[in-house]
């Protein structure tokens, strides 16, 4: 026996440290797991004034545009280089025993004596080499104004270069409104659809107790849980919209695709009133950054006809030059020479390439005089579009707003009835269903108004970080 005992309590002893040691393995894969979820970093809280700073910062199409007017402002500074003198310096080692090349080296390096009249030597030379150091420069004193108005031109380039990188920035800032509005919008869909399946849901349980009573009939049971059914899609569909509602503001942004942000502005109504139409249409046509732009293209334009005018006229050249030649690269010996001059180059004739050079610019600055002209009447479509836009989203919300209250009152009155046995199956879920629409386009009417009033200002030319729609 006790043997016996005492094998038991071994056993049970290893049973013990065996339990133990489970235990502890599955405390120590709890804490674990806890400490790996608690390391999720929880979403960024995130305004409107913050996604759009952040747009105007990372979104890849601004740093193309800024690349594009640093291209303008170094196309000036490359332009200005052309009215300063320009100097060379070379270095050159030749060797080889034509004529010419060795009588000449001879000379320029000073060591050129009688013995070198040799009838034989000037025919019939040894090989001989020659290290030249040159330096060099030009100056163009005067080419009919051409350089002066190219430095113009390359000005009126950088212009244009930096009012397309203003309009770049309203229109990143316009889609990171649209979007941060948009992830608003899909979460209110969602809680709209959440609401939806609860309704549904109790109708469906509503129909059982009635149907189960003997009240109603299948039908109605079955009516009401095909509705629960189409509200749960609804419902992911919902989840969905919402994900993909944060990625689109994410690359508004240019924040990677699964950076985590939490809107903490209001989904709510704002008081916009915008400036009178024809107010609007005159301030687009004065501030719109884009039609500044054309401006300075045509401005740069005309100065490109004035440029190939000015190709006809006279050029007139300073050049300058200090040569040293030694029989070797590093030891002295040989002599050095300096030479300059003005020229004066008139262009006679070159096969009438200069006048359909002429002809081709001219034929540029019409092309966007016309332009031009179209560019101000489709601004002032576009403000007119957004106006009329924007007053129908308020008018729409103002209607949708009043139709929330009797959607709902119109539900809870059906849905006394029909548990009083006094309508259908269908005309309650007519009635749930009017309810639902009527969050729906109350919300979707909202997010109209405020995206179609940040529109209407990007089509005016007035939208910023410190625009009415922007700011909380």
């Amino acid at each position: 026996m006790e043997t016996s005992n005492s094998v038991s309590f071994r056993l049970g002893r290893a049973e013990m440290i065996s339990y133990f040691r489970r235990s502890f393995m599955a405390a120590v894969v709890i804490c674990a797991t806890g400490i790996m979820f608690s390391q999720t970093p929880a979403p960024s809280r995130l305004s409107l004034q913050q996604a759009a700073s952040i747009a105007l910062e990372k979104n890849p199409v601004r740093k193309a545009a800024l690349a594009d007017r640093k291209v303008a402002s170094a196309g000036v500074r490359e332009a200005q280089s052309f009215l300063m003198p320009h100097v060379t310096f070379s270095e050159q080692a030749t060797r080889g025993n034509d004529p010419v090349y060795v009588f000449g080296s001879k000379l320029r390096q000073e060591r050129f004596s009688v013995d070198d009249f040799a009838l034989n030597k000037l025919n019939t030379p040894r090989p001989y080499g020659n290290f030249t150091t040159r330096f060099g420069g030009t100056w163009n004193l005067f080419d009919s104004f051409a350089s002066w108005r190219g430095v113009d031109r390359a000005k009126e380039m950088d212009s244009a270069a930096t009012h397309q990188l203003e309009r770049t920035d309203q229109e990143i800032l316009f889609r990171a409104v649209q979007s941060y509005y948009g992830v608003l919008l899909a979460t209110k869909q969602l809680e709209i659809a959440e609401q939806a399946e609860k309704t549904a849901k109790a109708i469906m349980d509503r129909s059982q107790i009635r149907f189960d009573a003997g009240l109603v009939v299948e039908s109605d049971l079955l009516s009401a849980k095909v509705r629960l059914a189409g509200r749960e899609q609804e419902l992911i569909r919902a989840r969905n919209n919402l994900d993909l509602a944060r990625a689109q503001l994410n690359t508004a942004m240019g924040v990677p695709g699964d950076a985590q942000y939490q809107p903490v502005d209001p989904a709510a109504e704002k008081s916009l009133a915008p400036a009178s139409l024809p107010e609007l249409e005159q301030k687009a046509l004065t501030t719109r950054p884009d039609l500044k732009r054309i401006e300075s293209q045509q401005s740069a334009q005309e100065l490109s006809v004035a440029i190939a005018k000015s190709s006809f006229g006279p050029r007139l050249n300073a050049f300058a030059g200090w040569q040293l030649d030694n029989p070797t690269f590093l030891a002295g010996g040989g002599g050095n020479n300096w030479l300059g001059g003005i020229e004066l180059q008139i262009d006679l004739f070159q096969g009438g390439a200069k006048r359909a050079a002429l002809s081709r610019e001219r034929a540029i600055a019409e092309k966007i005089a016309a332009l031009k002209q179209a560019a101000n009447d489709a601004v002032r479509l576009e403000v007119r579009q957004a106006y009329y836009d924007q007053d129908a989203s308020r008018q729409q919300v103002e209607v949708a707003r009043a139709a929330i209250a009797q959607a709902q009152e119109s539900l809870r009155i059906n849905q006394d009835r029909y548990d009083g046995g006094l309508l259908t199956i269908t005309d309650l879920l007519t009635a749930e269903e009017a309810a639902r629409r009527s969050q729906a386009d109350y919300w979707q009417a909202v997010f109209q108004y405020h995206i179609s009033y940040a529109n209407l200002e990007l089509a005016s030319g007035t939208l910023n970080l410190q625009s009415p729609v922007v700011t909380p």
